[in-house]
């Protein structure tokens, strides 16, 4: 079987991997730097791409696929990135096109956190599962669903944006448009933004200390650091922050009722510090049946459970 390329872009990096049965066999990152826009964002990924092919001596007509998963919403069958926020300026862009006609290669796409959940599926922590779901949380929220062992897309491929379900009728406007996600009140950014917001008003934390004093660099792997050593104020934003995970969790779990929640992305490094609050809300406001069906668990791989899964998504859809 011929080796896939995948390649997995977010809002802060993008990985380059070569995929052979399930095993990366080569790997680029570099950073997205979306802040530049789509034309340059697109080029830093063919410059990655050609840096790995040179790398490992390998031409584009001795691979079997290429493989993107993107963040944002996916239009599948047209191959576009309708939108992102976490891609700015990204309005249709016809992502799988442009790699194709550079490559003359079939060329696939599909949403960023789909992939990492088919990866997990096959290759981590959702091995055997038949019916999941997993979160990835880390500058936003993002989700993939698997239903009877299939990865569950939607009619037009935008299925599991988990971010983006509405917590708070009356919450902060989310990049999305909307008001009140789940990515405004659990993600990275807002366990950030809520640091900044509490240590402004006068309240004490070590995070100051650890940023020199500049509470604008404080980030959510920065909080975590603060809440391993005992941090008060890190301690109850991670916290808040998997209170309103496990709200989220309660209306995925009541409509899909799934064997297993995985929580992945930057922000799930924390571990038990995010989960277990937000597996006490699912505990409490669950129907009893679901609840004691579900496990919620951290995934497995890391940050290449995308590329996985997209090479996976590309041989699926050939077979």
């Amino acid at each position: 079987m011929l080796p896939v390329l995948a390649i997995d872009l977010g809002g802060t990096k993008i990985i380059t991997a070569i995929i052979n049965n399930g095993q990366v066999i080569a790997e680029e990152r570099c950073l997205t730097l979306a802040d530049e826009g789509p034309q340059s964002v697109i080029n830093r990924l063919l410059s990655s791409v050609d840096y790995l092919l040179s790398l490992k001596n390998i031409e584009p007509s001795q691979l079997d696929s290429i493989s993107l998963a993107a963040a944002g919403a996916i239009d599948l069958e047209k191959g576009l990135v309708t939108s992102s926020p976490h891609l700015p300026g990204w309005h249709d862009v016809p992502l799988r096109d442009i790699v194709r006609e550079k490559y003359r290669l079939n060329t696939f796409l599909l949403n960023d956190a789909s992939a990492a959940a088919l990866g997990e599926h096959r290759f981590g922590v959702g091995r055997g599962v038949n019916n999941l779901i997993l979160l990835t949380v880390g500058t936003g929220i993002g989700g993939g669903i698997i239903i009877n062992g299939r990865l569950y897309n939607g009619p037009c491929g935008s299925a599991g944006e988990m971010g983006h379900m509405t917590i708070d009728v009356n919450g902060l406007s989310c990049e999305c448009g909307n008001i009140g996600c789940l990515e405004t009140l659990a993600s990275g950014t807002a366990m950030a933004r809520e640091a900044r917001k509490r240590i402004t008003q006068g309240e004490r934390s070590s995070l100051v200390e650890m940023v020199a004093g500049k509470i604008e660099d404080i980030t959510a792997e920065k909080i975590g650091v603060a809440a391993r050593a005992g941090d008060p104020l890190a301690l109850d934003i991670i916290a808040e922050a998997g209170n309103y995970l496990g709200v989220g969790m309660v209306n995925l779990v009541n409509i899909f009722n799934p064997e297993m929640l995985i929580v992945g992305g930057g922000v799930a490094k924390v571990g038990d510090l995010l989960l277990d609050p937000a597996r006490q809300v699912v505990k409490e406001r669950t129907f009893q049946i679901s609840a004691q069906a579900v496990r919620i668990v951290l995934a497995q791989l890391g940050d290449e459970a995308g590329v996985l899964g997209a090479a996976v998504f590309a041989l699926e859809q050939k077979g």
